[in-house]
């Protein structure tokens, strides 16, 4: 994609990585939409960039997905560029039987299923463009992942496999098809002590990374800023196990730690 004159979509788009990458790219002189489902925080998003667009957004709801495309299509044709970045993280407990199967579903309505959703109703709009650009949003957690969040890890790795399978299908008909791979970054995804774990990629640094990285996509597809390179590899380099054991040991002290501070 071009660094400057596209027409951007980013689900996801009112908060965290979402806004951040909707700020960056507008600043590059992009025209970008973001979408959500909480109308009042796209509304913030927009009143602090002018010249920003937004449409609501539900894409747990299959209506609701076609309704926007709809709305999409009338407003924007010439939109080329659909960053699917909509998702949510919660805490499960597996040993709980069929009480937290709640989570789990919701989990893969919103980021697996929306994600299909979203990419398929918008598809055709895309195509037309003759050069356009579906990113995907995954994280480092789809390639080794940790106990705390299972059903998203899980989601997000389903995402790593079905991206490589559309950039595929679309590479000859004028799409490319990016992957973003944030490591863990400073948003509240889980919460506010997410956002203030100095353990995490401060947000404005991981923008800043990503965007430079977008400007000479890697043949994989792959957009890897240097910290979730380690997890990324790490079957490769012998150090998964080691990892897997830092990380999770880590995810459950933080656990422990959001419980005793009211927030889990």
């Amino acid at each position: 994609m071009n660094a400057s004159g596209n027409v951007i979509l980013i689900t996801g788009g009112g908060t965290g990585i979402g806004r951040g990458l909707a700020e960056a790219f507008q600043k590059d002189g992009n025209e970008v939409i973001i979408a959500g489902r909480r109308q009042s925080v796209l509304e913030d998003t927009v009143k602090a960039n002018p010249g920003m667009h937004f449409v609501t957004l539900d894409v747990e709801d299959a209506a609701d997905v076609q309704r926007f495309a709809a709305e999409v299509k009338e407003r924007f044709p010439r939109l080329n560029v659909l960053i699917n970045n909509a998702g949510i993280m919660k805490t499960e407990d597996l040993t709980a039987g069929e009480k937290d199967l709640a989570t789990a579903e919701q989990t893969v309505a919103i980021n697996l299923l929306g994600t299909f959703r979203v990419t398929a109703a918008l598809m055709p709009l895309l195509l037309q463009q003759g050069q356009a650009t579906i990113m995907t949003v995954t994280s480092g957690l789809a390639f080794m992942p940790i106990h705390p969040n299972p059903s998203y890890c899980a989601t997000k790795a389903a995402i790593h496999s079905w991206s490589q399978s559309l950039r595929y299908q679309l590479r000859d008909k004028g799409v490319e098809v990016l992957e973003i791979v944030p490591p863990y970054v400073q948003t509240e995804l889980t919460g506010p002590f997410q956002a203030a774990d100095p353990n995490a990629m401060p947000l404005a640094e991981y923008i800043s990374e990503t965007m430079e990285l977008l400007k000479n996509p890697p043949a994989s597809g792959e957009i890897l800023v240097e910290r979730v390179r380690g997890r990324r590899f790490a079957e490769q380099s012998g150090t998964y196990d080691q990892l897997f054991a830092e990380w999770n040991d880590y995810a459950a002290k933080r656990l422990i730690e959001r419980a005793k501070a009211g927030q889990e």
